[in-house]
């Protein structure tokens, strides 16, 4: 199973960086980079806090397949 997310989606439609991203939720910009890869499981506090962000739940930002 891989995970699999909208980040990038979400964040093209915000306007907004993956600096600008990587700094409202207190991780370094390669972080968010490699979550939009695929190269990288959040923790559940990080996935949270990015889903804060873009005012929606982690379920609309990640899911398996």
């Amino acid at each position: 199973m891989s995970l699999t997310t909208k980040i990038r989606e979400y964040r093209l439609r915000d306007k907004l960086s993956q600096e600008e991203l990587a700094r409202k939720v207190g991780v370094r910009r390669e972080t968010i980079g490699n979550l939009e890869n695929g190269k990288y499981n959040p923790s559940l506090k990080l996935a949270m806090d990015i889903a804060k962000v873009f005012g929606c739940t982690v379920e609309d930002l990640f899911f398996f397949h």
